[in-house]
């Protein structure tokens, strides 16, 4: 079993914890967005969206997190040995669902400085054309990922589309926060595949150092936050990373990565 992620993207967390959790094995191979990775023709043949994560075994490819969680669910079971399969109740898709409705894209964006956002925004659109040039044969899914990063771009130029994006974080948090009120974990007393979806959005906010506008301020999300981070799952896969000066090495070195190519021009 391949998997194709990066350790900054916030569904490529969700598929590795459920991994870690379940203790399914699998073969990690680094794709970064941020300096282009996923647009080499090897991985772009793979998905034509030019996204992480992605999850192959054997012939059998999967791109959706949801899809990816659920599969590595009756993995896990098959290899227990058990008679029948048993994945997460409707409850816990549920949660899973409207975790994933919220789309942090340009909720993060907006929260990393201008003058860095737009340098790497053009660096991945000489990227796109530098690879169209190389593959012709996917010139019309190039172009429609260079289409995309415009899109992008003017997108975060609207008020409107930040503001629904922090209502839309906002109801999440709030529905979670009275959820915990209720039960230790999101989906009842034990931890599933919701807490799964949701601890990488929580993380997404410590790392863009708005702990204490989103979580701090709900002490039942703030109890759960700590709870969690004491995971062994978590602390492979997001506190690796992301904890004291890992976090600035992790960052430093994505953009090192594109500095450099830039001045090359090693697109």
């Amino acid at each position: 079993m391949q998997l194709y992620h990066h350790p900054l993207d916030l569904d490529s967390q969700r598929v590795r914890i459920s991994l870690e959790e379940e203790g399914v094995d699998y073969t990690s191979h680094h794709v970064n967005p941020i300096t282009g990775k996923n647009l080499d023709s090897s991985f772009f043949k793979m998905n034509r969206r030019g996204r992480v994560p992605v999850f192959q075994n054997g012939s059998h490819i999967i791109y959706n997190t949801i899809d990816i969680i659920q599969y590595i669910e009756r993995i896990a079971v098959v290899s227990s040995g058990a008679d029948s399969i048993s994945t997460s109740n409707r409850e816990v898709i549920e949660w899973m669902q409207r975790i994933q409705d919220w789309d942090p894209k340009f909720f993060t964006l907006a929260h990393i400085p201008e003058k860095y956002r737009v340098y790497v925004s053009k660096f991945i659109r000489q990227v796109v054309i530098a690879r169209m040039s190389e593959s012709p044969e996917l010139a019309g899914d190039y172009h429609r990922k260079l289409r995309e990063a415009y899109e992008t771009e003017e997108k975060l130029k609207e008020a409107d589309v930040l503001r629904r994006s922090k209502e839309h974080l906002v109801r999440l948090l709030d529905e979670v926060e009275r959820q915990l009120c209720e039960t230790p974990f999101l989906a009842g007393q034990d931890f599933t595949m919701a807490d799964v979806m949701l601890i990488p959005v929580l993380a997404r906010l410590k790392l863009l150092d708005l702990e204490n506008d989103y979580i701090t301020g709900r002490p039942n999300i703030a109890e759960y936050w700590l709870l969690v981070q004491q995971r062994p799952s978590y602390k492979r896969v997001i506190g690796k990373y992301f904890n004291g000066w890992r976090k600035h090495k992790t960052l430093l070195k994505t953009w090192f990565l594109v500095r450099i190519r830039s001045l090359l021009k090693r697109y």
